[in-house]
């Protein structure tokens, strides 16, 4: 029997390619807009699909399982996999996977440096100075930004894209600490990178603070405003993991009050819902979840996510299993 797999949105060819050399049916949402919840269960219960691959955007909970008890395996288009019930699916012997790869860590290392760069260099300000007509010609105090090197870059999380991360600051002069649950030593080797034991170490002397770790219970509104208040004023906040990690309206708060000097955030709490307030200040860099958006990156995800169904069908443990 050939095996029907839904695709909640388009994804780079590459990934879709394999799956239909492998003589599946694959089927595509087709429109440009984030499928609903009882959209997808609608296409699943219709489909009497065998596997379902799927977004981040995509909440797949115990009301999605019920729709579509034909479906036996979730094959998520994302490093992260917090958009899906892991115990419901347990509970079903539902299999999930993810897609991390080297080359999305690259990519969302890469955009962490360019935002804690646009902000030190105050790169969005001065561009929308220049189209706004503004520029009558070089003034030796206009748009003065802070230097990057030698000053100290603080990560929390040195999983394998804060170790990417911590790689291009060395680069670039930076001293770099880190708190992780675990200790890192290959960025302890490499980039001369110095653990610390809590959060707080991190916020209190860092001059850049970047975010890399995973939406779980512990790490909800990680930061939130007595954790600002420990940073310095002069200081950047870089969010590219994950929008809830934030407690956004504090973050706000601490952005107009001058509690900290900017931030770059490529993801939000309440996405992609995104604070009027934050829109209109002039210390924040706001991109819409691009970390991974390069072409190496997504075709890296369709590959491991198309394999991790490739796998699961033709009897072997895919390789990403987050839940089996």
């Amino acid at each position: 029997m050939t095996n029907k797999i839904f695709v909640t949105r388009k994804i780079p060819e590459i990934g879709i390619q394999m799956l239909r050399d492998r003589g599946y049916v694959v089927d595509v949402y087709s429109k440009e807009k984030i499928p609903s919840q009882r959209e997808i269960m609608a296409f699943l219960r219709k489909g009497g699909y065998d596997a379902a691959l799927t977004l981040l955007t995509d909440k797949i909970d115990a009301r999605v399982f019920d729709a579509a008890p034909s479906v036996k395996m979730y094959a998520n288009y994302a490093t992260g996999f917090d958009n899906i019930d892991l115990v419901e699916a347990k509970k079903r012997n539902i299999t999930i996977t993810n897609a991390p790869g080297d080359r999305t860590a690259e990519a969302v290392a890469e955009h962490t440096i360019a935002l804690m760069l646009a902000l030190a260099a105050r790169i969005v300000e001065a561009d929308e100075f220049v189209r706004r007509k503004k520029y009558k010609g070089w003034v030796p105090m206009n748009f003065i930004g802070m230097d990057v090197f030698e000053k100290t870059l603080g990560l929390i999380g040195a999983g394998r894209i804060g170790e990417r991360v911590a790689f291009y600051a060395k680069g670039l002069g930076m001293k770099v600490f880190y708190y992780d649950v675990q200790r890192n030593q290959k960025i302890e080797t490499d980039c001369g990178a110095i653990y610390c034991a809590t959060p707080e170490e991190i916020l209190r002397q860092s001059d850049v603070v970047s975010l890399h770790v995973p939406l779980m219970d512990s790490t909800r509104h990680l930061i939130n405003t007595d954790r600002l208040r420990m940073m310095k004023p002069t200081a950047y906040l870089i969010n590219t993991s994950r929008g809830p990690v934030v407690d956004e309206g504090a973050l706000e708060s601490a952005l107009k009050s001058g509690t900290i000097g900017g931030a770059g955030l490529d993801v939000f709490e309440f996405e992609p819902a995104i604070s009027s307030g934050l829109r209109k200040l002039q210390n924040v860099i706001l991109t819409p979840h691009i970390g991974s958006a390069s072409v190496r990156a997504r075709d890296q995800m369709a590959e491991i996510a198309a394999q991790n169904i490739i796998d699961f069908f033709e009897g072997r443990i895919p390789r990403n299993v987050v839940h089996k």
